[in-house]
């Protein structure tokens, strides 16, 4: 049977037509669906360096540097504010955004601090990883070691599947890490009047201080500062676009606050409950000072239930912030380089000195201490450019920061270099 093309038509027009919607653009998409880069930033705030720092300063000052680790979240906030509203301004990380408006010689010293930058913090979290493994399992150190810088590559392929996949794997286990400490908490108490007293600024003499600028230095990870950056842009689809009406842009950088605010709210509870926990438990102990004393203390004072959570807790923060930690090293070759290497040779580099640690019987919690040492030193060298792009009219456009938000990032640098520059000090002069 044959239809004449009026026929046709008429027919054509009765049948179900199956449309094909383009994806809906980042000033439609609902909030919750554009959480998360913050949560994979997140994990870097809550790394081994952090259970050291953490647990040592309530052990010996009891609750009197519980306000330290609530400046130094409000500080992180602020800083993964700007550097993730950098990557949706610019649709570039810090490291290109840097190499691509800094003379050659500053790019290249910029990145050979990076590098060190990573070492560092793949040393801090291959050892947390390792030291979980042998308190769990009784795994030697070193191949501890080796067992978490696999896991940690295994995390990292995740994204190639995209960044949902990758962002779901980190979020959960910085959920396993907040649970093991809320597990804990619940344990040993709280002693309302103790965490009153610690939100009044304080120290307990120069100790104290010292201390404080080492959670501050365990706290903002300059690393994670231009990883950050590089999981915006692609993440809210064409955000540069969307961004160039202030409707669009007032959309994004709400998204981008909330999933800041949400994320490092998380790390800093977890931060806060370890010093709680070493306060209510440990305080004027001074044998806390390593990991392994402290799950020893836990076992003893609470029970296998609340050691368990320990060690798993500071399992998941080795894990997850050793991928994290891979992956800003390749943020940083490609963006000041524009150089790509195999991740496999870039994860068996950075993996070299932490096994060589663990391999010649050096003290975990001592490296770990001189890791964070490393940190500090590269703070202001992410800090810094990051405060000035984004200051900048002509790069930022509409995204530009508001003087307030200028003169308080540089108030909060000026602070962290500050501090930083005691520990360094005080670290090579006794």
């Amino acid at each position: 049977m044959y239809l004449s093309k009026t026929e046709a038509a008429v027919l054509t027009s009765t049948l179900p037509r199956t449309v094909t919607r383009p994806a809906p653009s980042p000033s439609k998409r609902r909030l919750w669906t554009m959480l998360g880069p913050a949560f994979v930033a997140a994990v870097a705030y809550v790394d081994p360096g952090n259970f050291a720092t953490n647990f040592s300063g309530g052990a010996s000052f009891g609750y009197t540097l519980l306000w330290v680790i609530v400046a130094a979240n409000l500080m992180a906030m602020l800083i993964q504010s700007l550097t993730a509203k950098l990557g949706l301004a610019t649709g570039r990380d810090l490291a290109t955004n840097c190499r691509e408006r800094l003379p050659r010689p500053v790019t290249w010293g910029l990145w050979a601090q990076a590098e060190a930058v990573a070492i560092a913090t793949d040393l801090a979290e291959i050892v947390g990883g390792a030291v979980a493994l042998y308190l769990l399992f009784g795994v030697p150190l070193p191949i501890g070691g080796l067992i978490t810088a696999v896991v940690a590559f295994v995390l990292l392929a995740a994204q190639s599947r995209g960044h949902r996949p990758f962002e779901r794997v980190i979020t959960g286990l910085l959920l396993v890490i907040g649970g093991g400490f809320a597990y804990t908490l619940v344990g040993s108490g709280v002693d309302m009047g103790g965490v009153a007293s610690g939100m009044v600024p304080s120290f307990a003499g120069s100790d104290s201080l010292l201390l404080a600028t080492g959670i501050l230095g365990a706290t903002v990870m300059p690393h994670v500062i231009y990883v950050h950056s590089a999981l915006t842009p692609g993440r809210y689809g064409d955000a540069v676009t969307a961004g160039k009406t202030h409707t669009g842009r007032r959309r994004l950088l709400r998204a981008q606050r909330l999933d800041v605010l949400l994320a490092m709210g998380l790390a800093g509870l977890v931060n806060a409950a370890m010093l709680v926990i070493a306060a209510q438990l440990f305080t004027g102990d001074a044998s806390m000072d390593s990991l392994e004393a402290v799950h020893a203390g836990l076992g003893d004072q609470l029970g296998t239930g609340a050691a368990l959570a320990f060690a798993l807790a500071l399992l998941a923060s080795g894990f997850a912030s050793s991928s994290v930690g891979t992956h800003a090293g390749q943020v940083v070759m490609a963006g000041f380089l524009r150089k790509h290497i195999p991740v496999l040779v870039r994860r068996l580099v950075t993996l070299a000195p932490a096994l060589l640690v663990l391999g010649l019987g050096g003290d975990p919690t001592t490296a770990l201490v001189w890791s964070q040492v490393v940190l500090c030193f590269g703070i202001p060298f992410a800090l810094v450019p990051l405060l000035w792009l984004t200051s900048r009219k002509d790069l930022m456009g509409g995204w530009v920061n508001r003087r307030v938000t200028t003169l308080t990032g540089s108030v909060v640098a000026a602070l962290i270099i500050g501090l930083n520059g005691y520990l360094l000090t005080s670290t090579f002069l006794g």
